[in-house]
């Protein structure tokens, strides 16, 4: 009996351990996998929408390409948005811009002329860039240079900046413009610059002024100053005092020389997009500023100079040999160079 009691109290005292339910177990582990599941399907779906959410906001601070609106076809090639280096063009940046040289010889108004395309508020015309000669000194210095013209990256006090309309400079026939001709008209072609030719018609006219502005480089009338270009009558009439005498003797050769050239140039660059001017043309009517406006396609404006004409009246007061000179040329095809070609 008491053996009895002890093993009932024995037995009472060890619990035992239910079974364990395998489908219980079965159901937590899918649960749970699951939620992992989710968890991370939802990390990755959040990292894939940020970059593709990135992606979008680039495309929309990404630039716009500026488009050619009211453009005709033909005219596609010449129409430039450039993106300067040295400064944002900004709300101009899809302002369309035109490349432009004026091709033209020392004397024949081509500072004056630019002066007067200066005044236009769209108009850059940077000056004579290549009378600097290491800018000259190979086709490389030169489209180097071009390149940085044209892409308004060349500040000079002309530069218009973010809204310029058409951007170019003034280029002589003797700075590496012929030497090199072959090659500039093919940037020219190849960039869409339209070349503006700039020369006098009297080329005995310019003869004259080139003698007279050379004795000044040395003379220095203006109070020990050159200046091949003023801006009052009173400095005109100082530097008009000097009379060259020209030597007839070489004459007819330095006239036809000079005119070789001028027909030249026209030549070489006849395939170009280009207009002719000649500087008595523009004395006698100033509506040929408007066709180089019209040219350039910027809006019609009109156009101003503070420069002073220097030589006035008629040529035989601005020498000192106009008979020598009145010999020489009667006769010939240069005869009309002899008569006043234009009002002062």
């Amino acid at each position: 009996m008491a053996a009895d009691l002890c093993f009932w109290a024995e037995d009472s005292l060890i619990s035992k351990h239910p079974k364990k339910n395998p489908l219980l177990l079965r159901m937590l582990v899918v649960i749970f996998v699951m939620v992992c599941g989710v968890y991370i399907c939802s990390v990755c779906l959040r990292q894939i929408g940020g970059r593709a959410t990135g992606r979008l906001l680039s495309v929309q601070v990404g630039e716009r390409p500026c488009e050619f609106a009211h453009v005709e076809p033909s005219e596609k090639p010449y129409v430039h948005f450039p993106k300067p280096k040295t400064f944002s063009r900004e709300e101009c940046a899809c302002n369309p811009v035109r490349y432009f040289a004026i091709l033209s010889s020392q004397r024949s108004g081509s500072g004056w002329f630019e002066t007067l395309l200066n005044s236009h508020m769209n108009i850059s015309s940077n000056g004579e860039i290549f009378s600097v000669k290491v800018r000259r000194s190979n086709i490389s210095t030169i489209t180097e240079t071009l390149d940085k013209i044209y892409n308004l990256d060349w500040m000079t006090s002309a530069s218009k900046n973010e809204c310029t309309a058409a951007v170019g400079l003034k280029w002589m026939l003797n700075q590496g413009l012929m030497q090199h001709h072959e090659e500039i008209v093919e940037y020219f072609k190849s960039r869409g610059v339209s070349a503006i030719f700039l020369f006098r018609r009297n080329l005995l006219r310019r003869m004259v002024s080139i003698l007279a502005n050379s004795y000044d480089q040395n003379a220095k009338l203006l109070n020990g100053t050159h200046k091949s270009h003023v801006h009052s009558p009173h400095e005109a009439e100082i530097l008009a005092s000097f009379k060259p005498s020209v030597n007839t003797s070489l004459l007819m050769r330095d006239l036809q020389q000079v005119e070789d050239l001028v027909n030249k140039s026209m030549e070489y660059f006849k395939s170009t997009r280009h207009i002719i001017l000649y500087y008595e043309d523009i004395i006698n009517n100033r509506t040929k500023l408007v066709d180089v406006q019209n040219f350039l396609r910027v809006p019609l404006q009109e156009l101003s100079s503070r420069q002073v004409k220097i030589h006035k009246g008629s040529l035989s007061s601005q020498v000192a040999n106009w008979d020598d000179i009145d010999k020489a040329l009667k006769g010939t095809h240069y005869e009309s160079f002899l008569n006043e070609d234009y009002k002062s």
